[in-house]
């Protein structure tokens, strides 16, 4: 039986991949470096801020002009809030699956490589800050995928939350990067792949590979914690 649904956030319950691109360009306009979506994609999709800008640094040759990554990581937030608060980010089916899994009684979290800033910048603007009972983000982790830390955490927070001792068996995550999937795997977890951001071919290890969460179901959540 499932107990806990922890989310991925960018490419699984937001599609913000497209707007960090933007806001990440325009950071790096200033040095005269752009980079092109399908390497952003293949190159950078899920990473950090701080190992984004590190790996543009390493792959264009650049010190950023001695500015601090520090800095770097400020300006993109600003230009990513301005582009969210303008954005219908949330993906299709996203907002009906979580209302299913509260009414359900299934406890929901998230983590996420993303800034817990954006998170919840983009869960108020579309009215779900309430929802969640935990948010783990890259700030609260010294490893990030695909090691199993983040979502060990997220399954902790929870069970001291609900003064619970919910095993990872009976947690399901849904990922949408082969990195992620590889995590929750270490973890011990059920995991549902989504064809958001990767084809199914490259999400081969999840236990079960879906395009959209609209047409699942509690009992199909269930049977996967068998």
């Amino acid at each position: 039986m499932v107990n806990i649904v922890i989310f991925d956030f960018d490419g699984v319950i937001s599609d913000s991949e497209p707007l960090h691109f933007i806001a990440t360009n325009k950071v790096l306009e200033q040095f005269g470096i752009q980079l092109d979506k399908d390497q952003y994609f293949a190159d950078f999709l899920g990473f950090t801020d701080a190992a984004l800008f590190q790996s543009v640094a390493k792959t264009f040759e650049t010190n950023f002009n001695n500015k601090p990554i520090e800095n770097l990581i400020e300006e993109k937030g600003i230009y990513f809030e301005e582009i969210i608060r303008k954005a219908d980010h949330l993906i299709e089916g996203i907002p009906q699956f979580i209302k299913m899994l509260k009414n359900g009684g299934v406890k929901i979290g998230i983590y996420s490589g993303a800034s817990r800033d954006d998170i919840e910048l983009m869960l108020e603007n579309s009215g779900f800050d309430t929802y969640f009972d935990t948010i783990v983000c890259a700030d609260d982790v010294e490893k990030g995928k695909p090691d199993p830390e983040g979502y060990l955490k997220a399954l902790e927070l929870i069970n001291k939350k609900y003064n619970s001792q919910i095993p990872a068996s009976q947690c399901i995550v849904i990922e949408d990067s082969q990195w992620g999937i590889i995590a929750a795997k270490k973890a011990g977890m059920r995991i549902i792949g989504i064809t958001n951001s990767y084809p199914a071919n490259e999400l081969e290890e999840a236990d079960l590979i879906i395009d959209s969460v609209s047409d699942l179901k509690i009992s199909d959540l269930n049977r996967l914690c068998e």
